[in-house]
């Protein structure tokens, strides 16, 4: 008979087929998302209640219990020694028990893993992502120059990286991050819940806290931050009122701020980050983002044509640099002017997801197919496109209005 199934194994099949995520849930087999699929690996029967529970146990750091079982739900970030090619998803010897370790205990190992684990129907789950164990430039993820430009030539005030869960947010932002270290003499603090990439220190001092860890909360983190005399600050995620309130001031003190924010483009950041305050901090909250944010820059993952990406999945991506007119039309809340803005601004390095989408299509990255189902405005994609020739594999086809 077969050994039981063990976390040490899914973790390594997602290596081995560089999946990005796992999803454990009762009553299905183990999910894998790769190349932005869901995967069912064959012959892997429907998992119990206490399946999921034994498995995702192997991994919660003990001390994280508690917490678990009195919240039903758990952020926390591990490293796993998934080296062993013997260890399969069909392996009949169990794996080594210390081969899952928390994240805190040993930097050095080969993969990390953010992971979440919730209470759903009265049963334990868990959704797993794969992080890079290292920190790709931006040219392996495939952006523009402004983001390096960003990175280099800001000294203060608040840049966003905004997308949907699954966007990439995370990579982008370790790479700004990273790229202050290796070129600036800076004092980098990040606030994260998890740590997933582990910064090390090159020409910067880097101090990585983590949430549950490190620090009870963002809000305790945040109060002590700007005490720790940082030059750049990264605040893993805008999650409420207190996040938001203090990016912007310490924005406004003359700091560098990075921060995320799940939305799906720049123009609806704005209304996003409005939401988290009363209706009379409206204003106030506007006037500050208009004198403190430098720039917003969103994304979104697309399915890549491998032959030529060289990987399954290519960012498309929209900036917004916060000039005098943007400075403007955010102070007032005329959100919905931004994207004529940012269409008009290309020569300051603004993009446009339909921009982006083009360049894609014309470099072949993407399929004209895949690039309309992501377009925000189909009409105008076509309309740039319009009279470009764009191969798809070994046609030439004309696309026609």
């Amino acid at each position: 008979m077969a050994a039981r199934l063990t976390m040490h194994q899914l973790l390594y099949n997602m290596r081995k087929t560089n999946a990005s995520d796992l999803h454990l849930k009762v009553g299905l087999p183990p999910v894998f998302r790769v190349a932005g699929e869901l995967r069912t690996p064959p012959q892997i029967p429907p998992l119990s209640a206490e399946d999921t529970e034994r498995l995702l146990r192997e991994i919660i750091p003990p001390a994280m219990l508690p917490r678990f079982e009195e919240k039903g739900d758990l952020d926390f970030s591990s490293f796993v020694d998934t080296e062993d090619p013997h260890q399969t998803l069909t392996q009949q010897e169990q794996p080594n028990p210390q081969a899952v370790t928390p994240a805190s205990a040993d930097p050095k190992r080969k993969d990390r893993f953010r992971c979440n684990v919730f209470r759903a129907g009265g049963a334990m789950h868990g959704a797993i992502r794969r992080v890079r164990p290292d920190i790709p430039t931006f040219e392996a993820l495939r952006l523009p120059p402004v983001y390096e430009k960003l990175a280099d030539e800001t000294s203060e005030g608040l840049i966003l990286v905004v997308g949907v869960t699954g966007s990439g947010k995370s990579t982008t932002l370790a790479c700004m991050l990273e790229r202050i270290n290796q070129k600036q003499a800076m004092n980098i603090v990040t606030i994260e819940d998890p740590v997933e990439f582990h910064i090390h220190p090159r020409m910067s001092i880097v101090s990585q806290r983590e949430i549950g860890t490190d620090v009870p909360s963002y809000s305790s983190a945040l109060k002590y931050a700007v005490r720790q005399d940082p030059d750049v600050i990264f605040i893993g995620e805008l999650r409420d009122h207190d996040t938001v309130l203090a990016a912007v001031q310490a924005a406004e003190t003359g700091h560098l701020v990075f921060g995320s924010l799940h939305t799906a483009d720049t123009m609806q950041c704005f209304s996003r980050i409005v939401e988290f305050f009363p209706q009379h901090e409206h204003g106030f909250i506007r006037s500050a983002l208009a004198a403190s944010l430098k720039a917003v820059c969103a994304q979104r993952l697309m399915p890549a044509n491998q032959d030529v990406a060289g990987t399954g999945v290519v960012p498309a991506t929209e900036v917004l640099i916060n000039n005098a007119v943007a400075k403007e039309r955010i102070r007032e809340g005329a959100d919905t002017d931004l994207p004529a803005i940012i269409a008009s601004s290309t020569q300051e390095g603004m993009r446009s997801f339909t921009q982006s989408l083009a360049e894609l299509v014309e470099a072949e990255m993407v399929t004209l197919t895949t690039a309309l189902e992501f377009a925000p405005n189909r009409e105008a994609l076509k309309s740039r496109l319009k009279g470009v020739e764009v191969k798809q594999g070994k046609l030439v086809g004309k696309l026609k209005g």
